[in-house]
Order: C-alpha cells, then structure tokens, then sequence
C-alpha cells in the first residue's frame, strides 16, 4: 500500500495542516519537486504527490540501479509474464455506490483548468477476445459521478469505438494509487494483445521474485495494490474536456471527448489519494522512461555498442534525449540520431556522446558538445517531420529535428580524451 512505500522514503515532506485540493496542493507540488509530499489533510483525505519523481527514488524501490532501469524495462516488454488471480484485495473492505466525485480529493491543479482532474489513474478493460489493456488517461470530473476522458486513439480507444459504433457502453475499471512497477507497465506503448498486467507482473518478478496479484472485479482484473479502485463505463455521449495543463507545462485546448460514468467505488482503509502534478518530474518519470527502450533498440539496431539512453527533465523527457554509443566507424553518430527519432517519434532533439560522458550529467553533455561538436560538420537537421503534439511550437504536429553528433573523430580521438589523474 502506498503509506508502507511512502515511510520507506527518508526525503518524505508531511504536510499536516488542511491543505485545500483547489490549487494549493499544486504550490506544495511544485516547491518539493523532486521530493515526495504526503498530505494529512485534504478536506478530511490524504494525498500524496511527487512519490516517484526522480530515476533514483524509482531504481531504489525495484531493487535496481538507475542505469539498469531501461534493461528492466526492456527485458518486461519483451518477456512478459502471467499474473496471479487470488479471491481478496484490501480495497474490497469499503464499497459503495453512494459517493460523489465532487467530495474526494480531486485536485484542480491550475488556474484555467477545465475542472478536478484524475491524472495518475489508469484504466482498465477487456475486450471480446479476453485481452485486457491497461492505460493512463486524465479525467476531468464533470459533476457527482460523471467526468470527460481524454483518449488518445491508441487501445482503450479503438475497444471504445468498437462499442460506441453500436451504441453500447465500453465496461472499465478505474484504478488510483498504485506502485511504480504498476505505473510504469500502464505507460507503455505495446501491440495490441499484449497485456500491460502482464509486463507489471514481469518487473515485479525482476524486483520482487513475485507476480503481480489481481482480483477479478466483474469479469475485469484489477491490481490488489490499488488504493481506490471504481466501476465505471464509457458511454458513446460525447462532451467537452480541457482545457488542461500537458507535460510541457503548457495549456492544451478543449476537445469533444468520450462520457464516463462511475457507478461503484471501492477503497482500502484510510486510503491515499495518488495527485499526479501535470509538468511535474513526476509526469515526466512516467511518461519518459518507458520511451527509452524503444530508443534504446532502434539505436541498436545500427550502432552495436550502446550504453544507455535519457530522455531529458529540460526537455520534459518526452522531446529532449541522449544517446552514449561506442562508434566503430564515422558516420555512427549520425546514423544514431536518425534511428533515435525512428523508435520515438515524438523526439525534438538528441545529443549522441561517447561512452566517457555521463548522461545523466547535463554539465558532462554540454562539455562534449562544447569540445567535441562542430555545427557546420555535426548538426543534423530533419525539416518538416511529424513530431508530438505536445509541442506547442509545432505547427499541426510538424516541426523541425535536430540532433547533435558530440563524438570524437575515430581518426583523431586521442586529442579528444579528457585529462585524468
């Protein structure tokens, strides 16, 4: 539960005064930005933000180290495992149908939010076929038991549009407060068919030497780590959603998107309330690391040798990457920054070093590029390509990449090399 995950950060800031959930708990949120913040008071709830906003906080949790994190991921997503059906989950101690969205602790986080908006929740569903998906998706509450979802077209979209096609309403089951293996399986892009329980229950194997366990809800599994967990269907009715702050801090219009209506909820005793700070580092974590393993293997695919990948906190680790290769001919570096916006298309720019530079060090990157780039022979420059829509500076998802090769010429890499005692 996430009170037992949150006593074993010694960086934890408690907040024991009320704190209101309209806005407040975003000027807390954005002072401790990359420490965790439990909240003992939001109108009579507990809340917690921040909980996992830094790669170290993350890797010290799965038992890992944060430069293994991209191998952990990618050993889940390609090998996933079967999870555990028990018969009991601590949420199942509190459930009722008599609730109003408009009295849990649901945080409007900015000024020109559209309204209180779930932001950490997933949701989950299962097709006619038995495949069950599970995504993140931001919800912003309408009234007492309605709310508007943003979906993305991806999977939860297409089983939507299946059943809305027909008129018929999509059953889900709507999750809060989960762990970070949890979290980080929810945020990953895989094929249709390949279940997102499936890769949790893998990382959960590599941190934890255990599956994941679930509990059949009405035919749907569910996680029985989840904190607050509801039943819910998305209708065919369309309404307005947003606008709504995304991962670059920035405001994203309004759209016509899917009905929900909730119609159960369920709670663990005492439960927290996971506040997810749209722009945080904590939405950067979550959406950014599970892209870095598909960087990761399309840059393989044409340079052998390479040692790690970062999408970058400046660049909200969704637009800004660096890539750390061993070149074995001229023209690797190049060749790595084409194939790094092939497995993210997403990507704005990257900076590709050599294996003495630390990725992790933004001061060690800017050295290289200082020392070792020229723009005239080292810039690389795609006008004109599909990139995210995210990016507010883009023009109808166009915009320019550009990426930088900052490695030493094979012919001339001894003058190069860094002094060292």
């Amino acid at each position: 539960m996430l009170g037992e995950i949150l006593r074993t950060f010694d960086d934890l800031i408690v907040i024991k005064e009320p704190v209101s959930k309209e806005l407040e708990i975003t000027r807390y949120l954005l002072k401790y930005r990359d420490r965790p913040v439990l909240f003992e008071d939001v109108e009579g709830w507990r809340v917690a933000g921040n909980i996992w906003s830094t790669r170290e906080r993350i890797a010290g949790f799965l038992n890992t180290e944060k430069e293994n994190l991209i191998h952990m991921l990618t050993e889940a997503m390609e090998n996933s495992s079967p999870y555990k059906t028990v018969e009991s989950a601590p949420f199942l101690k509190n459930s009722t149908s008599d609730f109003s969205l408009l009295e849990l602790p649901i945080p409007k986080y900015y000024p020109k939010d559209g309204g209180p908006y779930f932001t950490s929740a997933m949701v989950i569903a299962k097709d006619d076929n038995g495949f069950v998906n599970v995504s993140f998706h931001r919800m912003m509450v309408r009234d007492e038991k309605t709310v508007a979802i943003r979906l993305v077209p991806r999977h939860l979209y297409a089983m939507w549009k299946d059943r809305a096609e027909h008129g018929e309403e999509l059953d889900v089951r709507i999750v809060v407060g989960n762990p970070i293996h949890l979290l980080l399986a929810g945020a990953t892009s895989t094929a249709y068919g390949i279940s997102e329980l499936e890769i949790a229950s893998k990382l959960s194997e590599l941190a934890f030497g255990k599956p994941i366990e679930v509990i059949e809800l009405g035919g749907i599994p569910v996680p029985v780590e989840s904190e607050f967990v509801f039943e819910a269907k998305i209708t065919p009715e369309l309404v307005d959603e947003g606008p709504f702050v995304d991962i670059t801090g920035t405001y994203d219009y309004v759209r016509k998107q899917p009905l929900v209506v909730f119609e159960r909820m369920y709670h663990v005793d005492d439960p927290i309330f996971h506040a997810l700070l749209p722009g945080g580092y904590e939405h950067f974590m979550l959406m950014g690391l599970p892209k870095e393993p598909q960087i990761y293997a399309s840059v393989k695919r044409v340079v052998p040798k390479v040692h790690g990948v970062r999408l970058t906190e400046g660049g909200a680790m969704w637009l800004h990457a660096v890539v750390s290769i061993t070149k074995q001919h001229d023209g690797d570096g190049k060749n790595a920054i084409l194939a790094a916006f092939a497995g993210h298309p997403s990507l704005k720019h990257v900076v590709v070093v050599d294996e003495d530079i630390d990725i992790y060090d933004d001061r060690d990157v800017e050295w290289a590029i200082a020392t070792r780039f020229q723009a005239d022979r080292d810039l690389v420059i795609v006008p004109n390509a599909r990139g995210s829509s995210l990016d507010p500076s883009a023009e109808k998802s166009l915009t320019a990449k550009w990426g930088i090769d900052a490695t030493k010429p094979l012919e001339r890499k001894e003058e190069f090399e860094r002094a060292r005692l």
